[in-house]
Protein backbone atom coordinates (compact mmCIF):
# COMPACT_ATOMS: atom_id res chain seq x y z
CA UNK A 1 0.00 0.00 0.00
CA UNK A 2 1.36 3.61 -0.77
CA UNK A 3 2.44 5.90 1.78
CA UNK A 4 -0.52 7.99 3.27
CA UNK A 5 -0.32 11.55 2.22
CA UNK A 6 -1.63 14.23 4.44
CA UNK A 7 -2.25 17.75 3.04
CA UNK A 8 -2.32 20.57 5.18
CA UNK A 9 -4.26 23.08 2.59
CA UNK A 10 -7.83 23.25 1.64
CA UNK A 11 -6.23 24.64 -1.66
CA UNK A 12 -7.75 23.04 -5.13
CA UNK A 13 -4.88 23.78 -7.12
CA UNK A 14 -2.48 21.92 -4.79
CA UNK A 15 -4.69 19.43 -4.37
CA UNK A 16 -5.36 18.98 -8.50
CA UNK A 17 -1.36 19.35 -8.62
CA UNK A 18 -1.03 16.43 -6.40
CA UNK A 19 -3.86 14.46 -7.64
CA UNK A 20 -2.31 14.94 -11.87
CA UNK A 21 1.22 13.46 -9.93
CA UNK A 22 -0.49 10.29 -8.50
CA UNK A 23 -1.27 11.40 -5.40
CA UNK A 24 -4.72 11.54 -3.59
CA UNK A 25 -4.52 13.24 -0.31
CA UNK A 26 -6.68 13.27 3.04
CA UNK A 27 -7.06 17.09 3.66
CA UNK A 28 -6.49 18.51 7.02
CA UNK A 29 -6.87 22.58 7.38
CA UNK A 30 -4.29 23.71 10.03
CA UNK A 31 -5.56 27.01 10.56
CA UNK A 32 -2.49 28.67 11.81
CA UNK A 33 -2.65 32.07 12.69
CA UNK A 34 -0.14 33.70 10.18
CA UNK A 35 0.74 36.90 11.28
CA UNK A 36 1.17 35.11 14.82
CA UNK A 37 3.11 32.63 13.51
CA UNK A 38 5.84 35.05 11.87
CA UNK A 39 5.81 37.53 14.81
CA UNK A 40 6.95 34.71 17.02
CA UNK A 41 9.79 33.42 14.64
CA UNK A 42 11.35 36.58 14.51
CA UNK A 43 11.05 37.17 17.94
CA UNK A 44 12.57 34.13 18.45
CA UNK A 45 15.99 35.95 16.34
CA UNK A 46 15.35 39.11 17.94
CA UNK A 47 14.10 40.50 14.45
CA UNK A 48 10.86 42.07 13.25
CA UNK A 49 8.73 40.53 11.01
CA UNK A 50 9.91 43.33 8.53
CA UNK A 51 13.29 42.28 8.82
CA UNK A 52 12.46 37.96 7.19
CA UNK A 53 13.07 37.33 4.26
CA UNK A 54 10.23 36.09 1.86
CA UNK A 55 11.98 32.91 1.80
CA UNK A 56 12.10 33.14 5.58
CA UNK A 57 8.43 33.92 5.70
CA UNK A 58 7.42 31.19 3.51
CA UNK A 59 9.17 28.45 4.99
CA UNK A 60 8.72 29.83 8.42
CA UNK A 61 4.51 29.81 7.47
CA UNK A 62 4.89 25.90 5.66
CA UNK A 63 6.40 24.80 8.67
CA UNK A 64 3.81 26.20 11.50
CA UNK A 65 0.91 24.42 8.97
CA UNK A 66 2.43 20.97 8.53
CA UNK A 67 3.46 20.74 12.40
CA UNK A 68 -0.56 22.36 13.68
CA UNK A 69 -1.60 18.60 11.46
CA UNK A 70 1.32 17.22 12.74
CA UNK A 71 -0.14 17.59 16.45
CA UNK A 72 -3.85 17.08 15.55
CA UNK A 73 -2.51 13.23 14.44
CA UNK A 74 -0.57 13.24 17.66
CA UNK A 75 -3.79 13.86 19.55
CA UNK A 76 -5.39 11.33 17.66
CA UNK A 77 -2.96 8.25 17.80
CA UNK A 78 -2.35 9.20 21.44
CA UNK A 79 -6.14 8.97 22.23
CA UNK A 80 -6.75 5.85 20.32
CA UNK A 81 -3.80 4.13 21.72
CA UNK A 82 -5.08 5.09 25.38
CA UNK A 83 -8.13 3.37 24.72
CA UNK A 84 -9.66 1.28 27.29
CA UNK A 85 -12.88 -1.48 27.60
CA UNK A 86 -13.99 -3.70 25.41
CA UNK A 87 -14.85 -4.18 21.23
CA UNK A 88 -17.51 -6.26 20.36
CA UNK A 89 -17.71 -7.41 16.88
CA UNK A 90 -20.78 -8.31 15.21
CA UNK A 91 -21.29 -10.82 12.16
CA UNK A 92 -24.65 -10.35 10.96
CA UNK A 93 -24.03 -11.95 7.45
CA UNK A 94 -22.74 -14.88 9.59
CA UNK A 95 -26.31 -16.16 9.94
CA UNK A 96 -26.35 -16.78 5.89
CA UNK A 97 -23.57 -19.04 6.23
CA UNK A 98 -25.15 -20.78 9.46
CA UNK A 99 -28.56 -21.48 7.87
CA UNK A 100 -26.51 -22.53 4.69
CA UNK A 101 -24.71 -25.45 6.41
CA UNK A 102 -27.63 -26.73 8.78
CA UNK A 103 -28.63 -29.12 5.98
CA UNK A 104 -32.74 -29.24 5.92
CA UNK A 105 -33.44 -27.02 8.31
CA UNK A 106 -36.06 -24.72 6.67
CA UNK A 107 -36.54 -22.74 9.34
CA UNK A 108 -33.30 -21.63 9.73
CA UNK A 109 -32.70 -21.46 6.09
CA UNK A 110 -35.59 -19.08 6.21
CA UNK A 111 -33.89 -17.17 8.95
CA UNK A 112 -30.92 -16.97 7.10
CA UNK A 113 -32.42 -15.54 3.44
CA UNK A 114 -33.89 -13.06 5.96
CA UNK A 115 -30.45 -11.23 6.53
CA UNK A 116 -29.90 -9.96 3.27
CA UNK A 117 -34.04 -9.36 2.93
CA UNK A 118 -33.89 -7.51 5.86
CA UNK A 119 -31.37 -5.28 5.21
CA UNK A 120 -32.30 -4.41 1.64
CA UNK A 121 -35.82 -4.13 2.32
CA UNK A 122 -36.01 0.13 3.28
CA UNK A 123 -34.02 0.12 0.43
CA UNK A 124 -36.43 -1.24 -2.14
CA UNK A 125 -39.43 0.24 -0.70
CA UNK A 126 -37.80 3.62 -1.38
CA UNK A 127 -37.21 5.80 -4.46
CA UNK A 128 -33.38 6.43 -3.77
CA UNK A 129 -32.12 2.76 -4.63
CA UNK A 130 -29.47 1.13 -2.34
CA UNK A 131 -27.93 4.29 -1.26
CA UNK A 132 -31.35 5.46 0.52
CA UNK A 133 -31.20 3.97 3.65
CA UNK A 134 -28.45 2.24 5.65
CA UNK A 135 -28.46 -1.23 6.74
CA UNK A 136 -31.43 -2.61 8.97
CA UNK A 137 -30.51 -6.19 10.77
CA UNK A 138 -33.15 -5.10 13.47
CA UNK A 139 -34.67 -8.85 12.97
CA UNK A 140 -30.96 -10.65 12.98
CA UNK A 141 -29.74 -12.36 16.29
CA UNK A 142 -26.17 -11.88 15.40
CA UNK A 143 -23.17 -13.89 15.80
CA UNK A 144 -20.80 -11.69 18.30
CA UNK A 145 -17.10 -11.76 19.59
CA UNK A 146 -16.07 -9.79 22.46
CA UNK A 147 -12.32 -8.76 22.78
CA UNK A 148 -9.98 -6.20 24.66
CA UNK A 149 -10.35 -3.27 22.24
CA UNK A 150 -6.47 -2.89 22.80
CA UNK A 151 -6.31 -5.83 20.02
CA UNK A 152 -7.37 -3.48 17.96
CA UNK A 153 -4.52 -1.19 18.05
CA UNK A 154 -1.90 -3.18 18.55
CA UNK A 155 -2.75 -5.53 15.74
CA UNK A 156 -4.14 -3.54 12.92
CA UNK A 157 -2.28 -1.19 10.92
CA UNK A 158 -2.86 2.74 11.94
CA UNK A 159 -0.97 5.80 13.24
CA UNK A 160 0.13 4.54 16.24
CA UNK A 161 2.16 1.29 14.83
CA UNK A 162 3.27 3.31 11.27
CA UNK A 163 7.22 2.62 10.69
CA UNK A 164 6.37 5.46 8.20
CA UNK A 165 4.01 7.77 7.25
CA UNK A 166 1.86 9.46 6.94
CA UNK A 167 3.31 12.41 5.29
CA UNK A 168 2.17 15.57 6.11
CA UNK A 169 2.95 18.65 3.68
CA UNK A 170 2.58 22.25 4.53
CA UNK A 171 2.66 25.38 1.96
CA UNK A 172 2.82 28.67 2.32
CA UNK A 173 3.07 30.93 -1.00
CA UNK A 174 4.11 34.64 -1.08
CA UNK A 175 4.88 37.41 -4.16
CA UNK A 176 7.84 39.57 -3.97
CA UNK A 177 7.93 42.66 -6.05
CA UNK A 178 9.97 45.78 -5.90
CA UNK A 179 11.56 44.41 -2.21
CA UNK A 180 7.98 44.36 -0.77
CA UNK A 181 6.36 40.81 -0.19
CA UNK A 182 2.58 40.41 -1.16
CA UNK A 183 0.33 37.29 0.06
CA UNK A 184 -3.80 36.94 -0.42
CA UNK A 185 -5.20 40.86 -1.36
CA UNK A 186 -8.67 39.56 0.57
CA UNK A 187 -10.64 42.61 -0.74
CA UNK A 188 -10.94 44.41 -4.19
CA UNK A 189 -9.31 47.95 -3.69
CA UNK A 190 -6.28 46.08 -2.58
CA UNK A 191 -6.39 43.97 -5.90
CA UNK A 192 -6.36 46.32 -7.95
CA UNK A 193 -3.84 48.30 -6.73
CA UNK A 194 -1.65 45.59 -6.91
CA UNK A 195 -2.52 44.58 -10.50
CA UNK A 196 -1.84 48.20 -11.27
CA UNK A 197 1.25 47.88 -10.02
CA UNK A 198 2.03 44.25 -11.66
CA UNK A 199 1.49 45.85 -15.11
CA UNK A 200 4.03 45.61 -17.10
CA UNK A 201 6.67 44.40 -14.78
CA UNK A 202 8.49 41.56 -13.29
CA UNK A 203 8.07 39.86 -9.95
CA UNK A 204 9.09 36.58 -7.77
CA UNK A 205 6.47 33.78 -6.36
CA UNK A 206 7.90 31.97 -3.06
CA UNK A 207 6.27 29.10 -2.15
CA UNK A 208 7.55 27.07 1.35
CA UNK A 209 7.44 23.65 1.83
CA UNK A 210 7.61 21.57 5.00
CA UNK A 211 7.46 17.88 5.05
CA UNK A 212 7.31 15.58 7.99
CA UNK A 213 7.34 11.80 8.27
CA UNK A 214 4.55 11.29 11.01
CA UNK A 215 5.79 7.82 12.40
CA UNK A 216 9.34 9.24 12.74
CA UNK A 217 8.55 12.87 13.12
CA UNK A 218 11.59 14.03 11.09
CA UNK A 219 11.60 17.27 9.03
CA UNK A 220 12.26 18.48 5.85
CA UNK A 221 11.98 22.04 4.56
CA UNK A 222 12.65 23.71 1.41
CA UNK A 223 11.13 26.89 -0.89
CA UNK A 224 10.60 27.26 -4.70
CA UNK A 225 10.81 30.35 -6.84
CA UNK A 226 10.25 31.40 -9.60
CA UNK A 227 10.16 34.33 -11.81
CA UNK A 228 7.45 35.46 -13.48
CA UNK A 229 7.02 38.15 -15.92
CA UNK A 230 3.86 40.46 -16.72
CA UNK A 231 1.95 41.59 -19.68
CA UNK A 232 1.15 44.98 -20.16
CA UNK A 233 -2.86 44.38 -19.74
CA UNK A 234 -5.41 47.01 -19.85
CA UNK A 235 -7.56 48.73 -17.03
CA UNK A 236 -10.35 46.71 -18.73
CA UNK A 237 -8.46 43.60 -18.26
CA UNK A 238 -7.91 44.18 -14.58
CA UNK A 239 -11.99 45.07 -13.97
CA UNK A 240 -12.77 42.13 -15.60
CA UNK A 241 -10.42 39.91 -13.42
CA UNK A 242 -11.43 41.05 -10.19
CA UNK A 243 -15.10 40.54 -11.24
CA UNK A 244 -14.04 36.60 -11.69
CA UNK A 245 -13.36 36.86 -8.19
CA UNK A 246 -10.26 34.75 -8.99
CA UNK A 247 -7.73 37.09 -7.84
CA UNK A 248 -8.60 38.21 -4.00
CA UNK A 249 -7.45 34.65 -2.20
CA UNK A 250 -4.65 33.87 -4.13
CA UNK A 251 -0.56 34.89 -3.05
CA UNK A 252 -0.02 37.80 -5.67
CA UNK A 253 -3.63 38.51 -6.77
CA UNK A 254 -2.94 36.19 -10.00
CA UNK A 255 -2.66 32.34 -10.78
CA UNK A 256 -1.36 30.89 -13.70
CA UNK A 257 -3.58 27.90 -14.09
CA UNK A 258 -6.95 29.97 -14.22
CA UNK A 259 -8.21 33.32 -15.43
CA UNK A 260 -4.91 35.10 -15.00
CA UNK A 261 -2.85 32.73 -16.88
CA UNK A 262 -3.42 34.78 -19.69
CA UNK A 263 -1.23 37.74 -18.65
CA UNK A 264 1.54 35.98 -17.70
CA UNK A 265 4.28 36.05 -20.78
CA UNK A 266 7.43 34.15 -19.22
CA UNK A 267 8.22 31.93 -16.47
CA UNK A 268 11.69 31.16 -15.15
CA UNK A 269 11.59 28.68 -12.68
CA UNK A 270 9.22 25.80 -11.56
CA UNK A 271 6.06 26.38 -12.91
CA UNK A 272 4.08 24.32 -10.30
CA UNK A 273 5.83 25.98 -7.53
CA UNK A 274 3.74 28.82 -8.97
CA UNK A 275 0.71 26.90 -8.52
CA UNK A 276 1.28 26.33 -4.54
CA UNK A 277 3.09 23.36 -4.58
CA UNK A 278 6.55 22.09 -5.98
CA UNK A 279 6.90 18.77 -7.06
CA UNK A 280 10.37 18.72 -7.65
CA UNK A 281 11.40 20.33 -4.55
CA UNK A 282 8.29 17.55 -2.77
CA UNK A 283 10.60 14.64 -4.51
CA UNK A 284 13.87 16.44 -3.25
CA UNK A 285 12.30 16.71 0.98
CA UNK A 286 10.55 13.25 0.65
CA UNK A 287 13.70 11.73 -0.38
CA UNK A 288 16.10 13.68 2.47
CA UNK A 289 13.34 11.61 4.60
CA UNK A 290 14.51 8.65 3.26
CA UNK A 291 10.62 8.54 1.87
CA UNK A 292 11.14 7.69 -2.46
CA UNK A 293 8.68 9.64 -4.07
CA UNK A 294 6.81 6.70 -6.02
CA UNK A 295 5.90 4.77 -2.65
CA UNK A 296 3.02 8.01 -2.44
CA UNK A 297 1.36 7.16 -5.63
CA UNK A 298 -2.26 5.75 -4.93
CA UNK A 299 -3.96 6.54 -7.84
CA UNK A 300 -3.62 4.83 -11.46
CA UNK A 301 -2.80 6.34 -14.53
CA UNK A 302 -5.30 8.26 -15.95
CA UNK A 303 -7.90 8.14 -13.45
CA UNK A 304 -9.83 11.20 -13.44
CA UNK A 305 -10.11 13.25 -10.13
CA UNK A 306 -13.17 12.06 -9.11
CA UNK A 307 -15.30 14.68 -6.95
CA UNK A 308 -16.44 14.48 -3.55
CA UNK A 309 -19.02 11.62 -2.32
CA UNK A 310 -21.00 11.12 -5.64
CA UNK A 311 -24.16 9.38 -5.26
CA UNK A 312 -25.05 6.79 -7.77
CA UNK A 313 -28.16 6.87 -6.27
CA UNK A 314 -28.05 11.02 -7.49
CA UNK A 315 -27.28 12.75 -4.23
CA UNK A 316 -25.14 15.65 -5.28
CA UNK A 317 -22.61 16.99 -2.61
CA UNK A 318 -21.46 20.75 -2.74
CA UNK A 319 -18.49 21.22 -5.19
CA UNK A 320 -16.69 22.03 -2.26
CA UNK A 321 -16.93 18.36 -0.85
CA UNK A 322 -13.62 16.65 -2.54
CA UNK A 323 -12.57 13.20 -3.00
CA UNK A 324 -9.92 11.70 -0.27
CA UNK A 325 -8.18 8.42 0.29
CA UNK A 326 -10.77 5.60 1.16
CA UNK A 327 -13.91 7.38 -0.33
CA UNK A 328 -15.64 5.08 -2.49
CA UNK A 329 -18.59 3.09 -2.51
CA UNK A 330 -18.41 -0.97 -1.74
CA UNK A 331 -21.21 -3.09 -2.73
CA UNK A 332 -21.78 -5.86 -0.12
CA UNK A 333 -23.35 -9.35 0.51
CA UNK A 334 -26.09 -7.90 2.67
CA UNK A 335 -27.82 -6.05 -0.45
CA UNK A 336 -26.48 -2.64 0.38
CA UNK A 337 -24.12 -0.17 -0.66
CA UNK A 338 -21.99 1.13 1.51
CA UNK A 339 -19.55 4.16 2.03
CA UNK A 340 -16.07 3.57 2.55
CA UNK A 341 -13.61 1.25 0.49
CA UNK A 342 -11.40 1.02 3.62
CA UNK A 343 -14.91 0.54 6.01
CA UNK A 344 -16.05 3.27 7.80
CA UNK A 345 -16.49 4.65 11.51
CA UNK A 346 -17.86 7.01 14.06
CA UNK A 347 -17.39 8.38 17.72
CA UNK A 348 -20.23 8.01 19.88
CA UNK A 349 -19.44 11.04 22.69
CA UNK A 350 -21.43 10.91 25.86
CA UNK A 351 -21.37 13.64 28.26
CA UNK A 352 -22.07 12.50 32.41
CA UNK A 353 -23.53 13.68 35.56
CA UNK A 354 -20.43 15.25 37.70
CA UNK A 355 -22.07 14.08 40.70
CA UNK A 356 -23.74 10.10 39.88
CA UNK A 357 -21.56 9.86 37.12
CA UNK A 358 -24.58 8.68 34.85
CA UNK A 359 -24.91 9.57 30.89
CA UNK A 360 -27.25 12.48 30.63
CA UNK A 361 -25.91 13.59 26.52
CA UNK A 362 -24.67 12.00 23.24
CA UNK A 363 -23.31 14.03 20.48
CA UNK A 364 -25.73 13.89 17.47
CA UNK A 365 -25.14 14.94 14.06
CA UNK A 366 -27.88 16.61 12.32
CA UNK A 367 -27.14 14.63 8.40
CA UNK A 368 -26.77 17.60 5.48
CA UNK A 369 -30.08 17.20 3.01
CA UNK A 370 -27.35 15.95 0.18
CA UNK A 371 -26.20 12.78 2.31
CA UNK A 372 -27.90 9.87 2.40
CA UNK A 373 -31.36 9.54 4.31
CA UNK A 374 -30.59 13.62 4.41
CA UNK A 375 -32.59 15.14 7.71
CA UNK A 376 -31.88 12.07 10.32
CA UNK A 377 -29.58 11.97 13.04
CA UNK A 378 -26.51 9.95 13.47
CA UNK A 379 -23.01 10.56 15.01
CA UNK A 380 -20.44 12.04 13.52
CA UNK A 381 -17.98 9.95 11.48
CA UNK A 382 -17.16 8.42 7.86
CA UNK A 383 -15.06 6.67 5.40
CA UNK A 384 -11.77 5.46 6.98
CA UNK A 385 -8.64 6.85 5.30
CA UNK A 386 -5.83 4.78 3.91
CA UNK A 387 -3.77 4.07 6.86
CA UNK A 388 -5.23 4.53 9.84
CA UNK A 389 -7.49 1.69 12.06
CA UNK A 390 -11.22 2.33 12.75
CA UNK A 391 -10.39 4.16 16.10
CA UNK A 392 -8.12 6.56 14.30
CA UNK A 393 -10.48 7.00 11.55
CA UNK A 394 -13.53 7.72 13.98
CA UNK A 395 -11.51 10.39 15.72
CA UNK A 396 -9.89 12.19 12.62
CA UNK A 397 -13.78 12.19 11.04
CA UNK A 398 -15.10 14.12 14.66
CA UNK A 399 -13.06 16.36 14.71
CA UNK A 400 -13.58 17.59 10.55
CA UNK A 401 -17.12 17.22 11.31
CA UNK A 402 -18.19 18.20 14.29
CA UNK A 403 -14.77 20.03 15.98
CA UNK A 404 -14.23 17.35 18.71
CA UNK A 405 -10.60 17.64 19.90
CA UNK A 406 -9.77 14.02 20.32
CA UNK A 407 -7.37 15.28 22.88
CA UNK A 408 -10.53 15.89 25.14
CA UNK A 409 -11.78 12.18 25.24
CA UNK A 410 -11.54 8.87 26.34
CA UNK A 411 -12.15 6.33 23.99
CA UNK A 412 -14.35 3.56 26.46
CA UNK A 413 -15.24 0.76 23.92
CA UNK A 414 -16.62 -0.17 20.33
CA UNK A 415 -18.72 -1.85 18.49
CA UNK A 416 -17.97 -3.13 14.68
CA UNK A 417 -20.31 -4.21 12.66
CA UNK A 418 -18.31 -6.46 10.33
CA UNK A 419 -19.54 -7.48 6.61
CA UNK A 420 -16.25 -9.28 5.63
CA UNK A 421 -15.38 -7.04 2.90
CA UNK A 422 -16.80 -3.89 4.71
CA UNK A 423 -17.37 -2.76 8.32
CA UNK A 424 -19.00 0.01 10.09
CA UNK A 425 -17.35 0.67 14.10
CA UNK A 426 -19.00 2.74 16.56
CA UNK A 427 -16.60 4.09 19.07
CA UNK A 428 -18.18 4.98 22.28
CA UNK A 429 -16.31 7.93 24.26
CA UNK A 430 -16.62 10.12 27.01
CA UNK A 431 -15.32 13.39 28.34
CA UNK A 432 -12.32 13.33 29.57
CA UNK A 433 -12.74 14.90 33.45
CA UNK A 434 -13.04 18.83 33.83
CA UNK A 435 -13.45 18.78 29.85
CA UNK A 436 -16.48 20.01 28.44
CA UNK A 437 -16.48 19.48 24.40
CA UNK A 438 -18.28 22.52 22.61
CA UNK A 439 -19.22 20.70 19.48
CA UNK A 440 -20.55 22.51 16.38
CA UNK A 441 -20.95 22.17 12.34
CA UNK A 442 -17.31 22.20 11.21
CA UNK A 443 -17.91 21.15 7.38
CA UNK A 444 -20.31 20.35 4.98
CA UNK A 445 -21.92 17.50 6.16
CA UNK A 446 -23.98 18.56 9.13
CA UNK A 447 -27.32 20.60 9.46
CA UNK A 448 -26.00 21.08 13.05
CA UNK A 449 -24.03 19.02 15.70
CA UNK A 450 -25.72 19.17 19.39
CA UNK A 451 -25.89 17.63 22.21
CA UNK A 452 -28.83 15.44 23.11
CA UNK A 453 -30.45 14.58 26.37
CA UNK A 454 -29.91 10.93 26.25
CA UNK A 455 -33.70 10.15 26.77
CA UNK A 456 -34.64 12.28 23.69
CA UNK A 457 -32.73 10.37 21.09
CA UNK A 458 -34.78 7.99 20.37
CA UNK A 459 -37.20 11.13 19.49
CA UNK A 460 -35.08 12.04 17.10
CA UNK A 461 -35.56 11.12 13.16
CA UNK A 462 -33.14 8.73 13.58
CA UNK A 463 -30.06 7.34 10.91
CA UNK A 464 -31.93 3.96 9.69
CA UNK A 465 -28.67 1.80 11.55
CA UNK A 466 -28.76 4.36 14.69
CA UNK A 467 -32.56 3.68 15.11
CA UNK A 468 -32.05 -0.02 14.87
CA UNK A 469 -28.59 -0.10 17.06
CA UNK A 470 -29.91 2.61 20.00
CA UNK A 471 -30.77 0.28 22.42
CA UNK A 472 -28.17 -1.26 22.68
CA UNK A 473 -26.08 1.49 22.20
CA UNK A 474 -28.06 3.42 25.11
CA UNK A 475 -27.74 0.06 27.38
CA UNK A 476 -24.02 -0.61 26.63
CA UNK A 477 -23.17 3.67 27.49
CA UNK A 478 -25.44 3.11 30.67
CA UNK A 479 -22.89 -0.14 31.51
CA UNK A 480 -19.64 1.60 30.37
CA UNK A 481 -20.77 4.46 32.81
CA UNK A 482 -21.51 2.46 35.77
CA UNK A 483 -18.27 0.43 35.52
CA UNK A 484 -16.69 3.66 36.04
Amino acid sequence: MAIPVVLASKSKPRRDVLYSAGVCPTIRVSHVDEPAALEAAAAATGRDVADLSVEERVMILAEAKAQAVHRAYRDVADTAAAATGERVIAYPLRADALADDDGGDDDAAAAGADVSAVAGAAADAADGGPNATTRDFSGIDMPTVVEPIGNVVMMQPGLTRAEVGPVIIGCDSMFLMDGECYGKPHSVDVARERLRAMRGNDGELWTGHCVIDFATGRVARGASRATLHFCDYSDRDIERYLATGEPLEVAGSFTLEGFGGAFIDGIEGDPHGIIGISLPLLRRLTGELGIEWTDLWNRAFGEDSPGGKADPAGLVPPAENVHQPGDGWVDCACGRRHWGVNGASGILLARRDETTGAVTHVVMQHRAAWSAEGGTWGIPGGASSDGESPIEGALREAYEEAGIDPAAIDVVGSYREDHGPWAYTTVFAFEKPGRHVEPHANDDESMEIAWVPIDEVPNRKLLTAMRTDWPRFAARLEALAAGR
